[in-house]
């Protein structure tokens, strides 16, 4: 059995285009957090950054609004066993003719024109410096109580308070509703929820080894799913301001060193005379 399950997914992987890439305008990629470390960057600073293992994805379907009803591309990225994946996803796959990815992510995108089955969408599209939104399910912290959860201070610890310091307090009052609104804040289940972290940069790239540094923490425990996108911010990269060394007094002017006045006498001293 084991020998049968093989041969599909080595045709499907010899039946797949290789070296085909997707537009460039698409700016989108799945990955793996693999960690946190620290990088130097070229001016000599030390970065915290999260290690991403991202890409290459293959672009599994191509969804379009007249049979969809909606404009969509559909990535694949990394690989499983088939016996351990539902028929409908596996019948896509061997449709496709790619073998089976444990991840199959949509983005959606403005316009189709271009994409095909079996397209490669690699990490050659960011590059340093550039703004990233990061996309993935927060660590989940299991039923935790209302400091841990909402940040409440608690109550004092004294005068008599044995057993309620990191209890809620009081949750409604009696004179006008005398119900609990919804939305109050309790304890409960924390963490393992949907989160986004905007604008992200990117510090550093590995191409041979298909790794994104990106500066500071992102959601999720190693070895979670990353989804990766161009900023929706305004500006998309960091933008490296140069510092002017001109020199001003309190109302304006022009500060000039010893050297540059010396420079300018000179310049003038030899400069033909005007008739």
């Amino acid at each position: 059995m084991a020998e049968e399950t093989k041969e599909p997914q080595t045709q499907a992987a010899s039946a797949a285009p290789e070296g085909k890439k997707a537009p460039a305008t698409f700016r989108s990629l799945l990955g793996v957090k693999r960690g946190m470390t620290q990088v130097f960057t070229d001016d000599g600073k030390l970065h915290g950054v999260t290690v991403v293992e991202a890409g290459p994805c293959t672009v599994l379907a191509v969804r379009t609004p007249e049979r969809d009803r909606y404009k969509a591309v559909q990535l694949a990225f990394g690989s499983r066993r088939e016996k351990n994946m539902g028929k409908a996803l596996v019948g896509q796959f061997k449709k496709a003719g790619f073998p089976a990815a444990k991840h199959v992510r949509e983005f959606r995108v403005d316009d189709v024109a271009g994409f095909e089955v079996g397209q490669i969408v690699d990490m050659d599209r960011f590059t340093p410096m550039d703004y990233v939104d990061v996309r993935s399910l927060s660590k989940g912290r299991g039923f935790a109580g209302v400091m841990k959860r909402h940040n409440f201070a608690g109550l004092p610890g004294s005068h008599g308070a044995s057993d309620k310091e990191r209890s809620p307090g009081s949750l409604t009052s009696r004179r006008a509703l005398g119900r609990v609104l919804p939305g109050q804040r309790m304890a409960g289940h924390m963490g393992h929820e949907m989160t986004t972290v905007h604008k992200i940069e990117v510090v550093k790239t590995d191409p041979a080894n298909h790794f994104l540094f990106l500066k500071g923490s992102v959601p999720g425990p190693r070895g979670s799913l990353i989804m990766i996108t161009e900023t929706v911010k305004n500006r998309k990269r960091r933008i490296i301001r140069k510092v002017s060394t001109v020199l001003r007094d309190k109302m304006g002017n022009i500060i000039q060193a010893k050297g540059a006045k010396a420079a300018a006498k000179a310049a003038a001293a030899k400069a033909p005379e005007k008739k």
